[in-house]
């Protein structure tokens, strides 16, 4: 697709920023999209035009309209989102006749793989081996399991970042939640093992690109900021035959934990872009296997990947907590830094702006850093307005 022009959404996004780059060093035209002032894609030389949207999660038809009049204004030829907007822009593009194409699934295939539960349905149904879980909707669905609780994780269908989870809780502990159809959680047997990330992209059910990573430092209990690449079989089966089974087309990425026995389950999916983007460097390649139905791509870089800024504010402070100082140490020189690209320093520098407008909404609104960073764009099972 030479002279193309090329949105992508989810600008905030380190994720976002290595795609513009990619796609934007194979010769197409890219524009980029989001909530936020100051995104650090924003800022680079991959970027032809940052146009700023309306927040999708608090002000959905204003989104949508705005979303319809940047891709007819731009003549814009493919729309591919990173983060969680992605479920907006399913819901227009299932309600709207628009004259790009957007590298997703259709609505219901992402809404059912985001919802906790339905995902490991799914799975199950393509011959999957699956984690047992247990659909709360009620008191009284709680009060069935609370006697197992020791053995079972909670969490909420809708969440991101490991937030509300209770590993392994005690019966007392499950008092503070309140499970019901319009907020329903899940109930799943504890795995033990060790967990592995993947990220994916597939076209009509084929694998084009796949990097399984372990991350080595994370926000919180959330999404990793340092991370090295891994070689798996199992993993890589599980996504293969789940991209097969689902015919999937687009960006996908789960949660898996590997068992002692080798055996891999699938904790939760991602249907978008993740950190193990930052493992391809390799421009044309991505990119004809992204958008050109070319050969699987396989990850060209295996130096573990960090955003050093990030290590500093999460990072360290769990190094302290956890008095390893050396890991830390070590990491901080073994990891290359994912913001560095040749002829790109902008972004890097932009970082700064972006943490200061985040912080800035995250003192207003008393909460966390890490949810402040997406909580205009949080996706719960309903589109908002």
């Amino acid at each position: 697709m030479p002279n193309s022009t090329v949105l992508i959404t989810g600008a905030r996004a380190p994720v976002a920023l290595h795609l513009a780059r990619l796609l934007h060093a194979t010769g197409l035209r890219i524009i980029l999209a989001d909530s936020p002032a100051h995104p650090i894609a924003a800022a680079s030389t991959a970027c032809a035009a940052y146009r700023r949207l309306p927040p999708p999660r608090f002000a959905g038809h204003a989104y949508g309209e705005a979303v319809e009049a940047l891709v007819r204004s731009e003549a814009v030829d493919l729309v591919i989102p990173t983060c969680e907007e992605i479920f907006y822009l399913g819901q227009i593009w299932r309600d709207r006749a628009l004259p790009a194409r957007l590298f997703a699934p259709d609505m219901a295939l992402l809404a059912q793989v985001h919802d906790k539960h339905a995902l490991i349905r799914l799975a199950e149904s393509l011959g999957l081996a699956v984690p047992e879980t247990t659909l709360l909707q009620s008191g009284d669905d709680l009060q069935a399991v609370r006697g197992q609780s020791r053995e079972l994780v909670f969490k909420p269908v809708w969440s991101r970042f490991a937030s509300h989870v209770l590993l392994r809780p005690s019966p007392e502990k499950l008092d503070a939640i309140n499970p019901s159809p319009a907020i329903p959680w899940v109930a799943q047997r504890f795995v033990d093992g060790d967990e592995i990330s993947a990220y994916a992209v597939a076209v009509k059910g084929e694998l084009k690109a796949l990097g399984l990573y372990r991350s080595l430092y994370r926000a919180g209990k959330g999404a990793g900021i340092c991370f090295e690449l891994v070689d798996d079989p199992a993993a890589r089966l599980f996504v293969e035959s789940f991209v097969a089974g689902t015919g999937w087309t687009g960006q996908i990425s789960f949660d898996l934990m590997r068992e002692q026995s080798g055996g891999i389950l699938p904790l939760e999916c991602n249907p978008r872009a993740t950190s193990g983007l930052h493992f391809f460097r390799d421009p044309e390649r991505f990119a004809d296997a992204m958008l050109r139905d070319g050969d699987e791509v396989m990850p060209d870089v295996d130096v573990p990947q960090t955003v050093r800024l990030a290590m500093w504010i999460y990072g360290l402070p769990a190094a302290l907590r956890s008095r390893q100082i050396r890991r830390f140490a070590q990491a901080m020189r073994d990891a290359d830094e994912l913001l560095d690209w040749p002829g790109d320093p902008a972004p890097k520098r932009a970082q700064w702006r972006a943490l200061a407008e985040i912080a800035g909404t995250a003192l207003r609104q008393r909460i966390s850093l890490q949810v402040a960073s997406t909580r205009d764009i949080e996706w719960n099972g309903t589109l908002q307005d």
